[in-house]
């Protein structure tokens, strides 16, 4: 397995920072510390903290980009691929994994400083625009988005999340509306 690069190292641990000790804690210091680099080698990649977020933001946003990138060409498969890169199928496999972890300290952190959320909005923009030109009623497209990024945010937050069995329904219920608006 190739070695990661050092900007790799230096954003693996900023999410380390993040998840250990909350989003208050990240600083330039502490990220130099838990990559064992001295702070002129972290200010050659990230010269401020908001490069650094910056640049978490550009990778989670990118992760999830390449999974979209597997939407095949049929009305709705765009729309089916967020629904997949957001809600897995069961309940078991949701929550609390590192990149939702990540993601939810991320956003705790950008709070501080809204101008970080810029990129974000720049790309919700963008799936927004694909998902309204998939081939599906660009209200039911819409509809669906919004339900799954909520979903989303209460998984995130682990605000009463469904169960399973409702789980597995409410999500077959968005394809299904998906399905029942394609063009």
């Amino acid at each position: 397995m190739p070695r990661p690069s050092s900007k790799d190292r230096l954003l693996d641990a900023a999410a380390e920072v993040l998840l250990t000790d909350g989003a208050e804690a990240l600083t330039l210091e502490a990220v130099a510390r838990r990559a064992g680099v001295s702070k002129g080698g972290l200010f050659y990649h990230f010269p401020t903290k908001q490069a650094l977020v910056a640049a978490m933001i550009d990778r989670l946003v990118g992760a999830f980009d390449r999974a979209l990138e597997g939407a095949g060409e049929r009305p709705g498969d765009f729309l089916r691929a967020y629904v997949a890169a957001t809600i897995p199928e069961h309940p078991d496999t949701q929550g609390g994994g590192p990149i939702d972890r990540i993601t939810a300290a991320l956003l705790a952190g950008v709070l501080v400083d809204p101008g970080g959320l810029a990129p974000l909005r720049e790309r919700y923009a963008a799936w927004q625009r694909r998902l309204a030109g998939d081939g599906v009623d660009p209200a039911i497209a819409t509809v669906v988005r919004l339900a799954v990024d909520g979903w989303w945010a209460a998984r995130l937050l682990g605000l009463a999340e469904p169960g399973r069995g409702l789980h597995e329904q409410v999500r077959q219920r968005l394809l299904e509306m998906i399905d029942d608006g394609a063009r």
